[in-house]
């Protein structure tokens, strides 16, 4: 007798796998979570706590919880929170649960370390406006490093999935029962001195996010693309894209130019346009994140 020989099946392709980060981007992730936790606890330990202002979320709960209880907030912060970090740890990734998990770490014990700490300030506006810069920087550092401070986001994340709402309304509407709340548990004036304070921190992490350079995407209609385009890569030393495109109206073939700059040369380059096509159609719209490309950008002239 002699044995069939049966072909050997090649193994089926595997899903490709998450590339490992770098121990120094491990070490860089973890300084910076680190960093805009202890951030965060000054800003609620020394200007925002002491005046009776809250914030949004588990730490708005935990700030109203301890000035029921008497214990301290970083307690309640690292309890409360727990819940939620198993939720994202088996729902959203690991990563992120971990990061998130030594962000709200480091806020408890930096709370608690400031605890005794006498406020800066009893000047109520002053704690409202310095605090929130305080705690929007610290929580936008964070988020930039990839982790969290907050278990409502992680809810906001999950409603997201399944009702046809934003993260960031979700959050926002969590947000707006729990700063309401403060008037009940502190006064009405306390209440809205938090929102002074939630507002300036919510425009601190997008300004921390986002960086001080805004770029801005630029798409540009014309006949005369070519002059246009060479204007702009010779006069503002930024590289243009052009793009193919069809009129709507009139069906016919259009060059589109597609330019990305800095918001310092927003008006150079309309003068531009204008002065070589009066009739261009032109839209600038606000972007937040450039990466790539390799042209050098020289002075406007």
């Amino acid at each position: 007798m002699t044995k069939k020989n049966h072909p050997i099946s090649p193994r089926p392709p595997t899903a490709a796998k998450h590339s490992k980060l770098t121990p120094f981007e491990v070490a860089r992730r973890i300084f910076f979570i680190m960093l805009g936790a202890v951030l965060v606890g000054f800003a609620l330990e020394t200007f925002l706590i002491n005046n009776s202002i809250i914030d949004g979320g588990i730490t708005g709960i935990s700030i109203m919880s301890s000035y029921l209880s008497g214990l301290p907030v970083g307690i309640f912060l690292f309890v409360l929170n727990l819940p939620f970090l198993l939720i994202g740890y088996k729902t959203i990734g690991k990563t992120f649960a971990l990061s998130t998990l030594l962000g709200v770490a480091t806020l408890s014990v930096t709370t608690s370390i400031l605890h005794s700490w006498s406020p800066f300030t009893e000047d109520t506006f002053l704690a409202a406006v310095f605090g929130g810069i305080l705690l929007g920087v610290g929580t936008g550092i964070v988020i930039r490093a990839g982790g969290s401070l907050d278990g409502t986001e992680i809810v906001a994340i999950l409603v997201n999935r399944k009702l046809p709402f934003s993260v960031g309304e979700t959050v926002m509407f969590i947000n707006f029962f729990i700063l309401g709340s403060a008037g009940f548990v502190y006064s009405l004036d306390r209440a809205l001195f938090s929102l002074i304070a939630y507002y300036i921190a919510f425009k601190a992490i997008d300004l921390t996010i986002e960086g001080f350079d805004e770029s801005k995407a630029v798409w540009i209609i014309s006949d005369n693309y070519r002059e246009i385009g060479s204007a702009i890569v010779d006069r503002l030393g930024r590289g243009v894209t052009y793009l193919n495109g069809e009129g709507g109206y009139s069906g016919d073939d259009k060059k589109v130019i597609f330019v990305v700059i800095n918001r310092l040369e927003e008006a150079k380059l309309k003068s531009i346009v204008t002065e070589l096509d009066e009739q261009a159609f032109l839209a600038v719209g606000n972007i937040h994140d450039v990466r790539g490309g390799r042209f050098k950008k020289r002075d406007i002239h």
